[in-house]
């Protein structure tokens, strides 16, 4: 399932950022008294309830003005209005009800999203202040009493959001089915993969770098599976972060990651492994997907002896944390090994997804303790009793030992490529969790 995403959205000077950062728990928005300070939509994750969500700050909205950067920013709100599960409409009940409040209100109505309505500076406890009552009239529902900057009402606020939560009815996923993320820089040729993969122009192709602005879902049925495509934006370093839909882009990228089973880093070859490139990976790496990466325009590079091998051991330098994920060397304007993407998606899907029998693992696990003895320290060796998965998804596997500081990462590293190897794991990040028991609670 994947995380909620929460847009707060208003007119100008209202208090939008103050409750990002109550809500975020650290000063991520900058602050001033001064209406459009901020113009980029800045995101953080809130938990509440057990539950994680992301948040969206976003531009103050006014509606009828035509200064450029306000017209930016009212486009920014409007893409977070879009892409969100629940809106937080923040008002200020000092100035009432302005036009540019009601008109908010009309845009959000037409969105069909449950909205959750916030009167900000009520910054006293107890009762709300008689003003509160004339925010009814624009038809959301009953007003949530808050003071962003003291911090009050604030869990009656994330009551509310958690609330309409529970009302999402979101589809079952259909396990046959395998969505993919393609995930790169801008202009790495994601878009013009997809259309090649489909075999028809789905997706708006375009030498201009972040022609992508949403991830887009493209279906496909072949005699190879079936298969969900998700075009993302691409993700550039922050510092180059310039356009103020830039930040949508990323979240919509991230959120793509998380929906997906499996996910295709696209590298530019003629570029090769940038700073940014690792760091997309990690965002897969870290939340766990299945990954294949795929070094684009091969055709043209020029080739001489050995320049595959050679590029495929940079790639592997430079990505280290990922060495179990495959390298396929395509060209999207050509179609060079294209086709070839789907039996390692499935492959790879199969790798993610796999559960295996407790009784195999254990026997796995003996094999690597007699091949390569536990550490020890100080006349102490490490015992390992037991090991057992679980979860997938990636595939996690928790190990009962006798003392976990004896349990060296370079004997964990062990472990995890003797089980991958066993089980041809290849393409998916595996987790190991260490647990100390005692003789006695293993029943020695």
């Amino acid at each position: 399932m994947s995380k909620k995403i929460v847009a707060i959205v208003g007119r100008p000077n209202v208090g939008k950022s103050t409750l990002f950062n109550a809500l975020a728990g650290e000063k991520i928005s900058i602050i001033r008294d001064v209406p459009g300070v901020t113009r980029d939509r800045i995101y953080a994750d809130c938990s509440w309830r057990g539950t994680t969500f992301q948040i969206i700050d976003t531009g103050g909205i006014e509606p009828e003005n035509e200064d450029i950067i306000l017209k930016q920013m009212r486009r920014q709100a409007m893409l977070a209005m879009e892409m969100a599960d629940v809106i937080v409409f923040i008002t200020d009940v000092k100035a009432g009800v302005t036009t540019d409040d009601e008109e908010v209100a009309q845009m959000l109505r037409k969105t069909k999203k449950p909205v959750v309505l916030v009167c900000n500076k009520c910054d006293r406890v107890g009762e709300p202040p008689a003003e509160i009552y004339e925010f009814y009239k624009l038809g959301l529902g009953e007003p949530c009493a808050i003071s962003a900057g003291k911090k009050l009402g604030i869990g009656e606020l994330l009551d509310a959001v958690y609330d309409n939560f529970e009302n999402i009815v979101e589809l079952p996923d259909d396990e046959e089915t395998i969505k993919v993320a393609i995930i790169g820089r801008p202009n790495a040729g994601k878009s013009s993969l997809v259309n090649k993969l489909l075999n028809e122009e789905r997706v708006i192709v375009s030498d201009i770098a972040g022609t992508t602005r949403d991830a887009i879902d493209s279906y496909l049925e072949n005699k190879y599976g079936r298969y969900v495509f998700i075009d993302t934006a691409g993700i550039r370093r922050k510092s180059k972060v310039y356009d103020k839909l830039e930040q949508y882009s990323v979240v919509k990228a991230k959120a793509a990651i998380e929906r997906a089973n499996v996910c295709v880093l696209l590298v530019d070859s003629t570029e090769g492994i940038t700073e940014q490139d690792e760091k997309i990976a990690g965002l897969a790496h870290e939340a766990g997907k299945g990954v294949i990466i795929c070094i684009n325009k091969w055709d043209l590079i020029q080739k001489e002896t050995g320049t595959l091998e050679k590029y495929k051991k940079n790639v592997r330098a430079k990505l280290a944390y990922m060495d179990y994920a495959p390298i396929l060397f395509i060209s999207t304007l050509t179609g060079q090994r294209v086709n070839n993407i789907f039996e390692l998606i499935n492959s790879v899907n199969e790798a993610n997804n796999l559960r295996v029998p407790t009784g195999v693992l254990n026997d796995v696990i003996s094999e690597a303790i007699a091949i390569t003895q536990p550490p020890s320290d100080k006349g102490k060796r490490l015992k390992i009793y037991y090991i057992t998965q679980v979860t997938t998804r990636p595939p996690t596997f928790v190990v009962f030992v006798n003392n976990k500081e004896l349990m060296h990462f370079s004997y964990v590293r062990y472990l995890e490529n003797h089980i991958r190897k066993c089980f041809k794991l290849e393409g998916t990040p595996i987790k190991m969790i260490t647990r100390e028991k005692s003789k006695k609670e293993m029943g020695e």
